[in-house]
């Protein structure tokens, strides 16, 4: 496997979960209301989004940030912000949530990981398209709606067949914040 990127940028996993771990993310509107939240949030604050994968109570993402401008911190705040303005939360705030005024729908902290080469980079793009295998949602990554396998794949980096034996799979990360 060959991935190309712009090596100016800096290049971080991150592993991000709802609030309890609840499996809120995956319904019908809450994908859409995320994928507006990436949208509008890459407009505001460009990155280039490498990967994604989302399952029903967490996601994990590799995105690329410009050297100029790498405050991931900023642009995870303004996406949960945009995302949970309206999003569909099973359940309710606790009691520290609601004196805080705050919405259940994430964890507060996220994971984070800088990517430190070409090595690391692939381990963690397997590591995410096969997560919906490793938490028993599918049987095969190719038939997971909610991954960015497919694009990967038009790009190169994936064959057609890859994760369907567990040869094709390289070891995971060791921390992944799950």
């Amino acid at each position: 496997m060959q991935y190309r990127r712009n090596r100016e940028g800096l290049c971080y996993f991150f592993t991000v979960v709802s609030d309890r771990r609840r499996p809120i993310l995956t319904l019908p509107e809450n994908i859409a209301r995320l994928r507006r939240s990436f949208k509008e949030a890459i407009k505001r604050r460009p990155f280039r989004l490498i990967a994604i994968v989302v399952l029903p109570d967490h996601l994990h993402a590799i995105w690329e940030l410009p050297q100029a401008d790498p405050d991931y911190s900023g642009r995870w705040a303004y996406i949960k912000r945009h995302f949970s303005t309206g999003a569909i939360a099973a359940g309710s705030p606790s009691e520290n949530q609601q004196r805080r005024r705050e919405l259940a729908v994430w964890q507060k902290r996220f994971w984070e990981h800088r990517i430190r080469d070409d090595e690391d980079l692939a381990r963690h793009l397997d590591y995410i398209h096969y997560n919906p295998v490793k938490h028993g949602l599918v049987n095969s990554p190719w038939d997971w709606p909610h991954s960015s396998l497919k694009r990967c794949a038009a790009l190169g980096w994936y064959a057609a067949n890859w994760g369907l034996c567990v040869d094709d799979v390289r070891s995971e990360p060791s921390a992944t914040g799950e």
